[in-house]
């Protein structure tokens, strides 16, 4: 464990000093969302925070960070996998490319339907208590099928077609609470940074606001880097004990393939 711990965090140093500009990618729309927040009023006090907090102009830079964090996510995975290879994880190579944007679509409309869309439980006609615990459930349903899927975003990025979610789950079968412990240890640390860090601007006297705030902005790059990280040093974890290749499997795109 504290050699795949150790794993996400050096791999994510080296590869914000090799690939400056990818690792900047979601630090400049942190950033850039900070000063939306700022002109709003956000860091002028808890009462300012309050009411900066549903500025719409503030939601949409916040859907924009969400697409932020994920976008490094196709070269660090690569990455790491690539045992650190800076040139070849910066490639733009078929089909990795087209199979990752699939999965950037899919979490990016998760991602929209949370921040804008209707809840779930309400299209299905549930109110109360009964649409809250449902809610719950399907929050922890998607969490717990995410693990399992771990594989076939690692796999996917690499230009693996030959692993796909059902194949995913199988390969992560038995290390599903060796990847939730890596996804704590690996994105608990910076999330705690980060919230710190934009507490702390917001009551800090407003000499420190900009200070604070650039640093939360790199923290924020690191995230994106070890939430990616963390999950692709576990798929490797899982893929090792079921003697599973995540990158060297032939790259069969037909449909019925890249699903399975």
């Amino acid at each position: 464990m504290k050699t795949d711990i150790a794993s996400i965090y050096r791999h994510a140093w080296a590869f914000a000093r090799l690939c400056p500009l990818l690792f900047l990618i979601p630090v400049l729309v942190e950033f850039a969302q900070h000063i939306v927040e700022w002109q709003a009023g956000m860091y002028d006090g808890i009462a300012g925070a309050k009411a900066a907090e549903a500025d719409p102009l503030r939601m949409q830079f916040g859907f924009a960070k969400t697409l932020a964090l994920l976008l490094p996510g196709y070269w660090f995975a690569r990455f790491i996998l690539f045992g650190g290879d800076a040139a070849r994880a910066r490639r733009i190579e078929w089909p990795a490319i087209g199979l990752w944007l699939v999965l950037f679509a899919i979490h990016g409309l998760e991602q929209w339907w949370t921040l804008f869309g209707p809840p779930l439980t309400g299209l299905i006609g549930l109110t109360g208590e009964t649409a809250r615990w449902t809610g719950y459930a399907l929050v922890a349903g998607g969490s717990i099928l995410g693990v399992y899927l771990t594989a076939w975003s690692s796999a996917w990025a690499a230009g693996n077609a030959a692993i796909g979610p059902i194949r995913s789950i199988g390969i992560m079968a038995g290390s599903f609470w060796w990847t939730i412990a890596l996804m704590i240890v690996g994105v608990l640390p910076l999330m705690i940074v980060h919230y710190t860090l934009s507490y702390a601007a917001i009551v800090a006297p407003a000499a420190l606001d900009w200070p604070l705030l650039i640093v939360d902005a790199v923290a924020v790059g690191f995230l994106a880097l070890t939430m990616t990280g963390a999950s692709t040093v576990a798929a490797q974890h899982a893929a090792r004990r079921k003697q599973v290749d995540l990158v060297g499997a032939p790259n069969d795109l037909s449909p019925l393939k890249i699903f399975s």
